[in-house]
């Protein structure tokens, strides 16, 4: 009898695989990091070989620390990293550039070029998307215009485009099927959300062959079953969803008003809006929540570029510290500081959107040394997060008093209770942290019938540790005043080209 769910998750810098039980619970799990490539400033990339090695070999190292048969996996479900985009021979299968990563910010001028034109109104009104470099349209022009061959190839047809979702399941399914789910088409700025199609108008306004693109489907859905040659017999693949998304969906986020933030390599705060696709007025974006049995539940999301990426930033290239687990002693033994870090590294994104800003740390002084740097990168998360609830608020959400928060950052303690003391909120850390996995196991069992209705599932989500408001209201609004002037700097700095 198959017994367990199989969780892809395709991060920005890991692959992983979790191996959950019917009741949601993780047994076995694989992770391993790849590399990051900047070919030039603001420029991220990657190879999508490697996001498949890793990927394929991470679901082979699960299923053996299980000591398991490919029988006993019900279902695959997929998540991935965002937004990032490739393009591939439609019969080889091999990508004919690196993918480029959601981060990425080369196409800056030809996003500032269509506003110009009158076409930011147009991409909102369908998207639900702000006109930025983030999203995949962009990116996807931008490989044909500078691939040898590229956009004739595309127009005769030879040529593929997906996020890493619809890479990874072609892959998967020995190239057999083509498609994507709802939530990462709505991150592409080619899908009009209130349709649910790729809408014509913007394929014409980013010269995209429709030809290139894939089917979208439900978030559970029949997507394929995998090549019986990669696990030694093929598996349905059942379930697929965005990383945010998934873990919307995971932090059992079903009804209007429940809000989750993710913090990862970036951060993400998403509020359920339910049936109503509600429209931002401070610059966050609507996206599709999840679509099941056809049926759209939309969601209001303030993007963060850096969150996590700034703790490794002073891991791998700063060298201050030697793992991320260390940072949470060295904020404690941090002094009280003036010390701001804005991780503007590749731009600053909700409510912002500024691609031009660039990192700085401020208000430094002798006393200033390792664990203050820590403390002031781990704080930058926070009032960054502050950011987007207040956005969401100025929206017209009432003023939530709860987050549950999940990724890996949260398992940082004096991070979280630095989160609830400048949000002025409870904080709620599940008992499952990875809930992003959990999440698209969870739309892998509903398609499956393991689970029989969002009632069940929102039964199986446990809280863990809560972190109330400990912070005085003068101090949090002195703190929170000092990171606004560290921001306006930075992006005075950005717009004098300093």
């Amino acid at each position: 009898m198959s017994q367990y769910l199989l969780a892809i998750d395709q991060g920005t810098t890991s692959s992983r695989a979790i191996l959950f039980n019917v009741k949601g619970v993780p047994v076995w799990q694989s992770q391993v990091e790849f590399p990051q490539y900047y070919p030039a400033d603001g420029w991220v990339e990657h190879d999508p070989e490697e996001i498949w090695q890793t990927t394929s070999d991470m679901c082979r190292e699960v299923l053996k620390k299980g000591r398991l048969q490919p029988t006993s996996v019900a279902g695959i479900g997929i998540t991935n990293q965002r937004e990032t985009t490739i393009v591939w021979d439609k019969q080889t299968g091999k990508p004919i550039y690196n993918a480029i990563v959601w981060q990425d910010r080369r196409t800056a001028q030809l996003c500032e070029n269509l506003k110009q034109q009158g076409k930011e109104s147009l991409v909102a009104d369908k998207t639900g998307l702000l006109l930025d470099p983030y999203f995949s349209a962009t990116k996807v022009a931008w490989i044909l215009d500078n691939v040898e061959g590229a956009r004739e190839r595309a127009e005769r047809g030879e040529l593929l485009f997906g996020t890493v979702d619809s890479f990874l399941l072609w892959r998967l399914t020995g190239g057999t099927s083509h498609k994507t789910d709802a939530t990462n088409a709505s991150r592409t700025m080619l899908f009009n959300i209130h349709t649910q199609q790729w809408d014509p108008e913007l394929l014409e306004l980013f010269a995209i062959p429709q030809a290139m693109l894939p089917s979208v489907e439900d978030c559970s859905a029949d997507f394929g079953v995998t090549d019986a040659a990669l696990f030694g017999e093929g598996i349905p693949i059942v379930a697929m969803a965005g990383d945010q998304q998934a873990a919307l969906f995971g932090q059992a986020c079903f009804e209007p008003g429940m809000a989750k933030s993710t913090y990862g390599t970036g951060c993400f705060m998403m509020l359920n809006t339910g049936t109503n696709a509600v429209k931002s007025n401070h610059r966050l974006l609507t996206t599709v929540g999840y679509r099941l049995n056809g049926e759209v539940t939309y969601a209001v999301e303030g993007s963060i570029f850096v969150a996590g990426a700034a703790v490794q930033w002073l891991r791998d290239s700063l060298r201050l510290i030697s793992h991320a687990s260390v940072t949470e002693a060295l904020a404690k033994e941090a002094k009280d500081s003036s010390a701001y870090l804005v991780p503007a590294f590749t731009g600053l994104g909700a409510p912002y959107w500024d691609p031009n800003a660039r990192g700085a740390i401020m208000g430094m002084t002798r006393d200033t040394g390792i664990a203050e740097i820590v403390a002031a990168t781990l704080q930058s998360v926070c009032y960054q997060s502050r950011d987007l609830m207040l956005a969401m608020q100025a929206d017209g959400a009432d003023k939530s008093k709860t987050l549950r928060v999940d990724g890996g950052m949260v398992e940082n303690n004096w991070l979280m209770q630095f989160l609830a003391d400048m949000l002025d909120a409870r904080v709620e850390r599940p008992e499952v942290t990875e809930t992003t996995a959990l999440g698209v196991a969870y739309l892998a069992g509903l398609q499956l019938g393991i689970f029989q209705s969002l009632q069940q599932v929102s039964e199986l989500w446990f809280g863990g540790r809560c972190f109330d408001v400990q912070m005085l209201e003068e101090r949090r609004e002195v703190l929170y005043s000092g990171w606004l002037d560290a921001v306006a700097r930075v992006r005075t700095t950005a717009d004098n080209d300093l």
